[in-house]
């Protein structure tokens, strides 16, 4: 192992292209720790800590999936869950509105084209939730000491227009800044960008998740119910980790082969073709995408109930909206879950039928002269090829959906705190790890090209 990672930095290109990627989540991990200036930190750690546990867990959920950092009011607090709010949403108006499809059939062209509407939504998303932002700081303090620093507030002890209007500009800034860091990752770095940001921000929560944990633990046996952390329990999680990143390593890797079949052809004297090979297709088409979709979809309704609750002034429709928002915002709830995985199924056949078209390939066999055995080229063949695809991808978000309540049963069974058992055993593992091994294999075709084995060989 450590030949193959003297022969990657020996290879100038590689090198670089690798020691740039670290150098922009560096960029990334330092603008992490820079708050606004309004801000008043010593009561934001205070409120922080005196926070009730559900609505704790919820923002730390969104910042570990959207690379923020919501409970410090950072300039990069609002992280990249705009930018990829904005991508879901062209991607679903681009099943519905028939320009944006016709944009996805022009090539190159038209994908630089839904790129500038990305980048451009983005900014209207971060500008929506910078806003929004500010104001559930300001309302958050209620008639304790505000979050604002004194000299940045009015006569009226309200956050004045000009810091609000910088603080939104700040925070959008941030955002675009790291949607920026994601494309130059892309372009000239290694591995796909805004995966390595969110995996960076949840990599970076895993020390203190477990030296939180294993600072309140004992070697000694204490069973594995109540909040006592024992011997039993740290093994379990340490169980629990190993089996989902082999689970993880497993359904990444997973295909169902279909065979095919060449057909002959006579030239001259000898006979071509005729040859029996398989086409490959992935257990996992959608990858690590579902989960993120899932995830970011979901950190709206909480506040989106929590909201329209305050709005209606209470009665029975304001506790009905108010009783929705809290439901969403625990991981423990029925809703919360049963939603949780409806979308996530819903997103592995709707990202599969984005990047993955039977009858595409279809017709490249077609015109190949390639042929699945008992099948007719063309329509029949397309028609096979998505009954497959239909009936693992079921499997595929199965897996996906299993390993996104993981953490849930973890933590209502086990009495650990959910942080930690979504770091260790759940979401958060499962999209660090998918992402590493998708860079491991690009590393890989970088090897390979160049005569050399690859770090999985």
């Amino acid at each position: 192992m450590l030949e193959k990672l003297r022969i990657i930095f020996t290879i100038p290109e590689l090198r670089q292209k690798i020691l740039l990627t670290i150098f922009l989540l560096a960029i990334y991990r330092v603008g992490w720790q820079i708050p606004l200036p309004i801000i008043n930190q010593e009561e934001v750690a205070a409120a922080a800590s005196n926070m009730d546990s559900t609505v704790a867990n919820f923002l730390q959920k969104v910042a570990i999936f959207s690379a923020s950092s919501l409970t410090s009011a950072t300039i990069f607090g609002l992280g990249i869950m705009p930018y990829i709010s904005a991508s879901i949403i062209l991607q679903l108006l681009g099943t519905v509105y028939k320009p944006l499809e016709e944009l996805k059939k022009e090539g190159e062209a038209g994908q630089r084209r839904l790129t500038e509407y990305t980048r451009y939504l983005t900014v209207v998303l971060c500008l929506i939730q910078s806003t929004g932002y500010l104001w559930f700081i300001m309302s958050s303090s209620g008639d304790g000491p505000s979050m604002i620093a004194p000299e940045f507030m009015n006569a009226n002890n309200q956050l004045t227009f000009f810091w609000g209007l910088t603080s939104v500009l700040i925070m959008t800034c941030g955002s675009v800044f790291l949607m920026w860091l994601g494309e130059q990752i892309d372009e000239y770095g290694i591995g796909n960008g805004i995966s390595l940001l969110i995996m960076a921000g949840i990599v970076a929560q895993m020390p203190p998740a477990l030296n939180g944990f294993l600072g309140n633990a004992s070697l000694s046996l204490q069973g594995t119910s109540g909040g006592n952390v024992g011997l039993e329990k740290i093994i379990m999680l340490a169980a629990m980790f190993i089996a989902v990143v082999v689970g993880v390593v497993f359904i990444t890797l997973a295909q169902r082969r279909i065979p095919t079949q060449s057909a002959k052809h006579v030239r001259g004297r000898k006979m071509y073709g005729g040859t029996r090979q398989y086409m490959p297709l992935r257990i996992n088409q959608a990858g690590v995408m579902p989960i993120i979709f899932a995830q970011s979809l979901l950190m709206l309704p909480p506040l989106l109930f929590t909201f329209m609750g305050r709005w209606s002034g209470g009665g029975f429709l304001g506790n009905a909206l108010g009783n929705l928002g809290q439901a969403f915002q625990s991981p423990a709830s029925m809703i919360y879950n049963l939603t949780y995985i409806a979308m996530i199924y819903f997103f592995c056949y709707f990202w599969t039928a984005i990047i993955f078209n039977p009858k595409e390939i279809s017709d490249n066999m077609k015109d190949s002269g390639t042929f699945i055995p008992g099948h007719r080229p063309g329509r029949r063949t397309e028609e096979y090829i998505n009954a497959v695809m239909e009936r693992i991808t079921y499997v595929g978000a199965g897996f996906l959906a299993l390993i996104a309540i993981v953490p849930m049963l973890i933590s209502t069974t086990m009495d650990v705190d959910f942080m930690v058992a979504s770091f260790y055993g759940g979401t958060g593992l499962l999209i660090a790890v998918s992402v590493a091994f998708d860079l491991v294999q690009k590393i890989d075709s970088h090897l390979v090209m160049r005569n050399y084995k690859g770090l999985l060989d």
